[in-house]
């Protein structure tokens, strides 16, 4: 009797643990799945709310029968950084027309514009200002990742470029703009590296024989414009940027391929 009193103490106590044990673990999942839960939360950004306007810049007063024009629409939004990665980005683009790459704001860089329309009226009385239009937008959001898009047209030195693009893509997570370079696996660079190659000599066997002697015989893309859309990354080559007379150059990878050659977070995030 006294030993079945024994056992039946010792299987509730051995009940009581259990139960004491299954409570803390409970209480521990649900700590973890909390704490999985917020982090999750912290890391989706709210979607953009993208306002477009003017940008703001001043013009010097003008007293010629022929004055600069410069028109520059620009998008805002409510992410601080963002804006001014935009400004930025708007800046270079503008300092890009005449030849700069400087650390300049955008003011600082429509100044230096007006500057070089200036130099260049004085040459001739019949020189007429410089003219750049602007279109600004974001062409892509995935999660962190944005696709800025510049649309430029310019007169500048009585040449006219019409729909010049230049694409940026930034990090909002980790506030910077990111290179090519950045998102791809170190080891799948030579592989990048032979489908662009590739594809260049496909735009070289089509351009006129005096382009083809200026060229380069492989083609640099480190530090070239990239973009992405729904099926993949590519590059982008403005005419004339590879080589003077030389025209657009695009190359676009396929999901596979971008798949192949993109980091594995990247890519996750991003398609």
């Amino acid at each position: 009797m006294q030993f079945t009193k024994k056992i039946t103490s010792i299987l509730c106590l051995s009940t009581l643990l259990l139960v004491a044990c299954d409570s803390k673990k409970d209480q521990n999942d649900s700590v973890t799945q909390q704490a999985h839960t917020q982090q999750d939360a912290a890391e989706v950004l709210p979607y953009l709310n993208i306002q477009e306007s003017k940008a703001d810049y001043a013009l010097p007063f003008c007293e010629k029968k022929n004055c600069i024009e410069i028109d520059i629409q620009t998008i805002k939004t409510q992410d601080e950084w963002l804006n001014q990665w935009i400004a930025n980005n708007q800046s270079h683009v503008i300092q890009a027309q005449i030849d700069l790459k400087q650390n300049m704001t955008l003011q600082q860089a429509i100044n230096a514009f007006v500057k070089k329309s200036d130099v260049w009226q004085a040459e001739f009385p019949k020189n007429k200002a410089f003219e750049l239009h602007m279109q600004t937008r974001m062409a892509s959001q995935r999660n962190q990742y944005v696709l800025l898009q510049i649309s430029i047209n310019t007169v500048q030195a009585d040449i006219s470029i019409k729909e010049r693009q230049y694409f940026f893509v930034g990090d909002r997570k980790l506030k910077k703009a990111l290179s090519i370079l950045e998102v791809i696996q170190p080891k799948q660079q030579n592989v990048l590296n032979s489908w662009v190659q590739a594809k260049y000599q496909e735009w070289l066997d089509k351009q006129d024989v005096d382009v083809k002697k200026q060229a380069p015989k492989k083609l640099y893309w480190g530090q070239a414009d990239w973009f992405f859309d729904g099926e993949g990354v590519g590059l982008h080559y403005r005419a004339s940027e590879i080589v003077k007379e030389g025209t657009q150059l695009d190359i676009y990878l396929s999901k596979e391929q971008t798949q192949q050659i993109l980091k594995a977070d990247v890519y996750q995030q991003m398609f």
